[in-house]
């Protein structure tokens, strides 16, 4: 699946995009933050306030707790604000 990363997570992250593919284990968002902040550094400190972080799947918001399963693409992102 890929993920994208906007806004200030993409700044930290150094990297608009990458491709994943997590163990089946991980079976919904706020795992796959659990995973990749385990695997990576960087993630884990962009990510380190994850109750910030919005999140959506295949151009739907989503809660931390939605099933990633078939899913093409998981997009994260700091809150927006209007204006």
């Amino acid at each position: 699946m890929k993920i994208l990363y906007f806004a200030w997570l993409r700044e930290r992250m150094n990297k608009g995009q990458e491709e994943v593919a997590p163990p089946e284990a991980v079976t919904t968002i706020d795992q796959l933050i659990d995973w990749k902040s385990a695997n990576d550094e960087g993630f884990a400190l962009a990510f380190e306030d994850r109750a910030i972080i919005r999140a959506s799947i295949d151009d739907e918001l989503v809660d931390h707790d939605a099933p990633i399963a078939n899913a093409r693409e998981i997009a994260f992102f700091p809150p927006m604000t209007g204006g």
